[in-house]
């Protein structure tokens, strides 16, 4: 018997100052059976990031023709492509070309640290490429519940996680950024 995605409710409000963007949504995220909830929180923070009312959670773990997260403007022409994790060199720049946007959000410390040394030389190259990096996403993980009320506030590239029991900063690292809107 194949395992069940785990459904979150997420109300998550969006205060971003540096991209003027104030926003709230009432999200459903399904969890892949083998994704971890850092990796969903990591989505979620991804989301609130580049947030507006086109983009949509893809199905990620459960296709390889879709992202994490897509943009899609009124043709079905991608204008963004987010993935989460460690993806292969060919997987970016399938996305390159395939969007107008391409962006990779990394996580896990030393793991994520040591892809990007292996990756970084050929990934420079690619103009439409946005690289980040979220350190200590253990807090995010914590957080996880089936059911959440979360508020981002984004001020000069940090974010403040606030939920019913406190909050915490995150400091994403641009490793690359896009030279191509």
């Amino acid at each position: 018997m194949a395992l069940k995605s785990t459904i979150y409710k997420i109300d998550l409000n969006i205060t971003d100052m540096d991209r003027q963007y104030y926003a709230q949504h009432s999200l459903t995220l399904a969890k892949h059976p083998s994704e971890t909830d850092e990796r969903v929180m990591v989505r979620l923070i991804g989301f609130a990031l580049y947030a507006n009312e086109a983009l949509i959670f893809g199905k990620g773990l459960s296709d390889d023709e879709e992202p994490d997260l897509w943009q899609k403007d009124l043709t079905g022409a991608i204008e963004l492509w987010m993935d989460v994790g460690l993806p292969t060199e060919k997987e970016i720049r399938k996305a390159a070309g395939r969007a107008k946007q391409v962006v990779i959000v990394l996580y896990g410390g030393r793991i994520a640290d040591m892809w990007w040394a292996q990756n970084s030389k050929a990934l420079l190259k690619t103009n439409n490429l946005t690289v980040i990096s979220l350190p200590e996403t253990q807090a995010l993980a914590r957080l996880a519940a089936r059911s959440m009320n979360i508020s981002c506030t984004i001020q000069d590239s940090q974010i403040l996680v606030s939920y019913d029991g406190g909050s915490f900063d995150i400091t994403p690292v641009v490793l690359k950024e896009s030279t191509r809107y």
